[in-house]
């Protein structure tokens, strides 16, 4: 067999190395504007322990491509994994690790709501969290708006203190520690939540007129990160992926209901709004809201991208393809 038909495995190391941040932006901002790409609903199976397995998925038949992001999370670790397969043939083309993967399309996916809802002159940044997934938060804002400072803030002072020191070595902008959640989006133009909060925290008062809000880090119903009153003040309202809103986002689903009432009608996706070619207007409020719950499009962007890189640079292990094998059963001459 040729080394072209082999199946590429691909590491964390080779997903890394082969995408940046910036080329995730760039590859999840071209797949949200195809209008033949669609996500396949999310599948979430929980267990006894904490345990919950999950899958996420997506077809780009103009591109040539389809695939699920599979994982597994427990209170004691998890894994991941992406399987690239070919919209042509069928035939699956890549198993790629998808930790650094997820956080790639995750943190993109913020710059690409930022870049198309947020005031083109905002250079200010307040981030609500300071986890896994706080740097590349702010890594993906500065791209698309180059920032003057960040003002960050999360619960516990010694942590907060080490993502602002590991900040200051990462940019080049001022970094201000701020000591509650009012202080730190006080007068702030663009705000990222990124927490595991399961009770909201953010009420409208604390936020500047004319903010930019990107809601990422309550991803299950029952988590929340902002107040019911923020939408008194909502403008515009996009997400990622409206289905998969109407299942994980609780903030949305306590204003709206369930996922067939017509008060949805004023959500729009991420895509539709790159597809249009211009920034919404935030009519009857002040401020514009993306919440990103997760969607396999962003995911089927980053490998994409691995997977062509891989096979032109000769990275990754191939693995040859093995032809189908026949069934036994007991009965069968031979077989006894």
């Amino acid at each position: 067999m040729s080394e072209q038909e082999n199946l590429l495995w691909l590491t964390e190391q080779d997903v890394v190395r082969l995408v940046s941040l910036d080329d995730a932006v760039e590859s999840l901002e071209a797949i949200a504007a195809d209008a033949q790409a669609f996500n396949v609903p999310k599948a979430l199976g929980t267990y006894e322990g904490g345990g919950a397995l999950q899958a996420l998925g997506s077809v780009a038949p103009g591109l040539g491509y389809g695939g699920f992001k599979t994982w597994n999370f427990t209170p004691r670790g998890g894994g991941a994994i992406f399987s690239l397969f070919s919209t042509e043939t069928g035939a699956l083309k890549a198993v790629i690790e998808a930790g650094a993967l997820g956080q790639l399309r995750t943190a993109a996916m913020t710059g690409l709501g930022t870049r198309w809802l947020a005031d083109p002159g905002a250079d200010e940044m307040a981030i609500i969290g300071t986890g896994n997934q706080a740097i590349a938060q702010v890594a993906a804002v500065n791209i698309v708006r180059p920032l003057r400072r960040l003002r960050v803030f999360g619960p516990d002072a010694g942590r907060r203190s080490a993502f602002a020191a590991r900040v200051r070595e990462a940019f080049t902008f001022d970094v201000v520690e701020a000591d509650s959640v009012a202080a730190a989006v006080q007068g702030a133009p663009l705000v990222t939540l990124v927490t595991r909060a399961r009770e909201p925290f953010l009420a409208s008062s604390m936020l500047a007129r004319d903010a930019h809000l990107n809601a990422v880090g309550a991803i299950l119903p029952t988590h929340a990160e902002f107040h019911q009153d923020v939408f008194e003040r909502i403008g515009c309202i996009v997400v990622d992926d409206v289905p998969n809103t109407k299942q994980a986002s609780r903030e949305l689903i306590e204003r709206f209901g369930g996922p067939d009432v017509s008060a949805w009608e004023g959500v729009r996706a991420i895509g539709e709004v790159i597809r249009s070619g211009e920034r919404p207007p935030r009519r009857d409020g002040d401020i514009s809201l993306f919440k990103s719950v997760g969607m396999g499009l962003s995911d089927l962007a980053v490998a994409k991208l691995v997977f062509e890189r891989a096979t032109g640079e000769r990275l990754g292990k191939p693995i040859p393809r093995q032809s189908r094998a026949a069934l036994r059963w007991r009965g069968q001459p031979g077989n006894d």
